[in-house]
Parts: C-alpha cells; sequence; structure tokens
C-alpha cells in the first residue's frame, strides 16, 4: 500500500494526522523560508522513525525551534542545545539537533547570496535526486539520499508525493508545484 492509498483510506474523522498532512502538506509548494527550514527539520528527524511520530511532535518541533526562525536557530547556543535534547516534545538526537542549528546557519548563508532560501532552490531547479543531492551534501548536515528525496518531493520541486489517481494530485498539480513547470518556465 503506498502513502497515498494508507492516507485515503484513514477515515475523515481520523485523528491519524497523516489524513491531514497529505491532503493540505504534502507535495504543495512552500514559498516561505522558514517554513522550507521547519519542513527540513521535520525530514532530518524523521529519519530512522516514523512519519506519523513526526507529525505527533511537529506542534512540539515548531516551539522548541523558536517557531523555525532561521535566524534564531542559527544563533542557538550550547545552552539551547542543552535545552533541546531535555525537550521531551522533539526527537532528542544531538546528530539531529547540530544538524538543524548547522543547517540554519547554512541556509542564512544561502540568503544573503541568493536573496533566500527558496530562491536558491529554485536556482538548481530542475535537477536529478542525485545531483540534488550532492548538492544538499555540499551545505547541510544528516542529509543523506531518503531525506532529500522526501524534502524536495514534498516542497513541489520532485514528483512523486501523490500518485496520479490520488484525489489530492490534481490539488498539487494546481497549487504550481517546481516539478511540473516546463523547463523555459522555472
Amino acid at each position: 500500500m503506498n502513502y497515498c492509498e494508507f492516507c485515503n483510506a484513514l477515515p475523515e474523522n481520523s485523528g491519524n494526522p497523516n489524513k491531514a498532512y497529505h491532503a493540505e502538506a504534502y507535495g504543495f509548494p512552500i514559498e516561505g523560508d522558514n517554513e522550507l527550514f521547519g519542513r527540513l527539520v521535520l525530514e532530518i528527524n524523521q529519519a530512522g522513525l516514523s512519519w506519523t511520530t513526526i507529525l505527533n511532535k511537529q506542534a512540539g518541533f515548531q516551539t522548541a525551534y523558536s517557531g523555525f526562525d532561521i535566524a534564531a536557530v542559527a544563533a542557538y547556543t550550547e545552552a539551547d542545545r542543552e535545552r533541546l535534547l531535555a525537550d521531551a516534545g522533539i526527537i532528542r538526537n544531538r546528530l539531529k539537533i547540530n544538524a538543524a542549528i548547522h543547517n540554519a546557519q547554512q541556509i542564512l548563508l544561502l540568503q544573503q547570496e541568493y536573496g533566500s532560501f527558496k530562491n536558491w532552490l529554485d536556482a538548481h531547479h530542475p535537477l536529478a535526486l542525485p545531483q540534488w543531492v550532492k548538492l544538499f551534501k555540499r551545505h547541510f548536515k544528516f542529509v543523506g539520499g531518503e531525506i532529500v528525496n522526501e524534502f524536495l518531493m514534498s516542497t513541489g520541486y520532485l514528483k512523486g508525493a501523490h500518485v496520479e489517481d490520488c484525489p489530492v494530485y490534481d490539488k498539487v498539480l494546481a497549487s504550481g508545484p517546481k516539478w511540473a513547470q516546463r523547463p523555459n518556465d522555472v
């Protein structure tokens, strides 16, 4: 069973957070840098865990990481690292916490050069997944192939978030994901 089948089979009143995420967020383009950073933090933290666990802790992540404010996270100190390691509302993994802080610092550098994290992503689109992975590894920590793939699919840069017969597929397509644009539209 693929993710679309799983989510679409959940009852409408399901308390499972995948239902709303699949229908309202997964694959839809994201414009704001802080929201893009937030998605990257969530994808990194999902490594080795279920997506349901991450979605259940999403509000905790948002609170713990200053609303995913890139500049605030980039300025985190050792005291902030210790605070995050003690926060049961998130995944308490030192490598993932350090990656979030490092990645926020890297995004600030990309913003200086490109104007925004989104502009940096747009400037490199379209790339094949292996090229994206190399690019991400050059700038960020804790970004293997699966994390980069899910981040890019979930934010509309790579196709594959929804199967074509999923009821959400046409909504995603209408929202103008990067993968659906012709090269001269990019």
